[in-house]
């Protein structure tokens, strides 16, 4: 945990550092009341552990309960293995055994800190050494050398497992408290003899000495290095520096607030930072195909983080824009202000559809295992690339305002129109075929479609501007209502009284 804080930045390293020795004082006492013979307490806390979690209507009081479940069983199993190492003390062999594995304490060092770092915890590798211990089956100083060990194995896993990869800083809390444990176990293994004999002679018994000298080993080594916690940090800093961060992509580049009182100039900024934008919105489209073709779980999520920085960008141009109209502007400056604003809006929306609809179609067929087929596959694809075509049109008819390019732009939306018909008719055909491929992913395959020809419409929408200004753009599309026949009284009112012509 404090690894993990630390890298963020919440925790400071000296108060990381700092952190980490006092847990490994607060272990110490978990170990220390193991010492004692609290073997009758198992049954009682698997019983009202069990109880609470069965009865217990809030979480708190169920949660107690595997708390307590968990503590009875782990006095029970350590009951237990006292008993089972009992009978062993009159078999040579075992003995023999062991102590020659325990006889190095540089060895017992080795093994103590496998046997931690495999079962994630020291306060079971101290339990068991202590009742190694118990059982004579190691020697004092060799059960302090495993102690050593199991120090040494517990500052092991934080270190595997608590940084960020790539990150070198994130690794500074575990290698610092690594450091220290190393230091430690250099300072006293010459002396573990004669400290065995002293601890023997405070207290004799084996399960004490052991639990006394895990807790006074990890006391100084805290006294010990607390004062020396400032230049540990520094040196730290120094051997695994700060990975630099990346450059936030929704930060704008190019929007100039100097520019503010130059129209011109601040719409040319405007529209390079917009143009940025729908870069950004292709690059996403280009990665959409690929999440949903692919069983890539963190493509989905670089797309979806992508989707932010393209709304705080979003919405740092619209800001500039606006500030930028409130002074007056020209009829061509007003509406190339407009055009700005209108095709980021368009750019963000594609954007959200991008990341809440088919990322969202993506994460679901990779949760399901689905897969289109092949055709399926190669007509989704293909309306793809009709939509990034039609994109990079758009961003032609944005910087250059080409009406021959928006009317090219506009008949290609009845093209897509057409196509997507087409797609959806194939795929119903599929259907009634019964492919297995095609009726397990028929609602993934219908949405896509529908997904693309929305994004596709947004795409479309940079042409009515440049469209509407060359005045090639009809006021409405509807056709003209039909008109109905005159009757002479209508004529009458409006002056024609002369009759309709007939037949004589």
């Amino acid at each position: 945990m404090v690894t993990s804080f630390s890298a963020e930045g919440m925790v400071g390293l000296v108060s990381g550092l700092a952190i980490m020795l006092g847990a490994n004082v607060g272990t110490t006492l978990v170990v220390q009341v193991l010492s004692y013979d609290i073997s009758a307490a198992a049954p009682i806390l698997l019983i009202l552990g069990v109880s609470a979690f069965k009865q217990g209507s809030r979480t708190v009081t169920r949660d107690l309960g595997r708390v307590s479940v968990g503590l009875g069983l782990m006095l029970l199993a350590l009951h237990i293995l006292l008993q089972s190492l009992a009978p062993a003390e009159n078999a040579p062999l075992a003995r023999e055994i062991l102590a020659s594995a325990t006889s190095d304490p540089l060895l017992c060092i080795v093994i103590g800190a496998l046997l931690s770092w495999g079962a994630h915890s020291s306060v079971a590798v101290v339990l068991l050494t202590m009742s190694l211990a118990y059982s004579n089956f190691v020697s004092p100083a060799g059960a302090l050398a495993l102690i050593l060990g199991a120090n040494m194995g517990s500052a092991v896993n934080p270190l595997l497992e608590g940084g960020a990869r790539g990150n070198a800083a994130s690794y500074r809390v575990p290698v610092g408290n690594l450091f220290t444990r190393i230091v430690g176990c250099a300072l006293v293994v010459p002396f573990l003899n004669p400290i065995a004999s002293e601890m023997l002679r405070f207290s004799p018994s084996p399960l004490r000495m052991g639990a006394n000298f895990h807790m006074a080993f990890n006391v100084v080594l805290a006294l010990l290095f607390i004062p020396q916690l400032g230049g540990l940090a520094r040196f730290l800093e120094r051997f695994l520096p700060d990975l630099k961060a990346p450059a936030d992509a929704g930060k704008p580049l190019y929007l100039d607030e100097s520019a503010i009182d130059t129209p011109a100039l601040a719409l040319a900024s405007a529209a390079r930072e917009s143009l940025r934008m729908g870069e950004m919105v292709e690059a996403m489209l280009q990665q959409t195909m690929n999440a949903l073709m692919t069983q890539d779980r963190n493509l989905v999520s670089e797309i979806s983080k992508n989707d932010n920085a393209v709304d705080r960008l979003h919405e740092a141009i619209k800001l500039y824009v606006v500030k930028l109209t409130r002074d007056s502007l020209d009829e061509r400056e007003g509406r190339r202000a407009m055009e700005i604003i209108a095709f980021v809006i368009n750019m963000e929306h594609i954007g959200d559809i991008i990341d809440k609809n088919l990322m969202e179609l993506a994460a679901k067929k990779i949760k399901h295992g689905l897969r289109f087929s092949t055709q399926g596959a190669e007509e989704l694809q293909a309306m793809h690339k009709r939509v990034l075509d039609d994109m990079r049109l758009a961003f032609g008819i944005f910087l250059s305002g080409d009406v021959k390019v928006a009317r090219q732009l506009l008949d290609g939306k009845t093209r897509f129109r057409e196509a997507e018909i087409v797609a959806s008719e194939n795929h119903l055909a599929r259907l009634r075929e019964g492919r297995p491929e095609s009726i397990e992913t028929s609602a993934l395959h219908i949405d896509i479609l529908r997904d693309l020809k929305r994004i596709h419409s947004h795409i479309c929408a940079a042409a009515y501007p440049v469209l509407e200004a060359s005045g090639e753009l009809l006021s409405s599309r509807l056709r003209d209502a039909p008109q109905t026949p005159e009757t002479t009284a209508q004529r009458q009112h409006r002056g024609d009284t002369d009759p309709a012509p007939g037949p004589r």
